[in-house]
């Protein structure tokens, strides 16, 4: 006959075999789906993008925080007045960022121009209410938006690297449409 005190032992090491206690197991499965789950939304669904520039003022400030939808123009095409996110095209010079952010002015088969300070697509001015009263646009010289391509320019015309210095992006640069500015929260607003 075994001693009570022996069993207890016995008990306590073969629990020690058994490994971690089951709660333990179980976090560390939730905190891996967890993880898995948030890397698959900024991957394909949904990220998060810091304006480093003056490009986009007003709409968008230096510090503000954008979040981008990936999937948007999987569901449906890239209109005009968007606010996207690409990946920076080799025409452009600065490569000191790997993804930039302007507003799509010009569709695949517009003929698009500037003429006395403002834009002109397919001969009819175009209407930019996001635009503060008495911008000036120059520098498009008349051509015509290539197919699978689009003009993007940003809102602060006198301070923006856009399709006026790199041409028309291809739609396939294109990451993902702006939705909402999120951060300040005392300027959060949807596009």
């Amino acid at each position: 006959m075994t001693p009570l005190g022996h069993d207890d032992a016995e008990s306590g090491s073969e629990r020690g075999r058994r490994g971690p206690p089951r709660w333990v197991v179980e976090w560390l499965v939730v905190l891996v789906v967890a993880v898995g789950a948030a890397f698959a939304v900024r991957a394909y669904v949904a990220q998060t993008y810091f304006i480093p520039t003056p490009s986009m003022q007003p709409t968008l400030l230096i510090g503000d925080r954008i979040l981008v939808d990936k999937l948007a123009y999987h569901l449906h095409g890239v209109g005009r007045g968007d606010i996207v996110v690409f990946t920076t095209p080799p025409k452009e010079d600065s490569s000191t960022v790997p993804d930039l952010v302007k507003r799509v002015i010009g569709l695949p088969g517009d003929v698009i121009r500037s003429s006395g300070g403002r834009v002109y697509i397919n001969g009819r001015p175009l209407h930019e209410p996001w635009l503060p009263p008495g911008t000036v646009t120059t520098g498009i010289a008349k051509q015509r938006v290539p197919p699978n391509h689009y003009f993007v320019m940003g809102d602060n015309r006198a301070d923006s690297q856009d399709s006026r210095f790199f041409g028309p992006i291809a739609r396939s640069l294109i990451v993902g449409h702006a939705v909402m500015r999120i951060w300040p929260l005392s300027r959060v607003h949807l596009f």
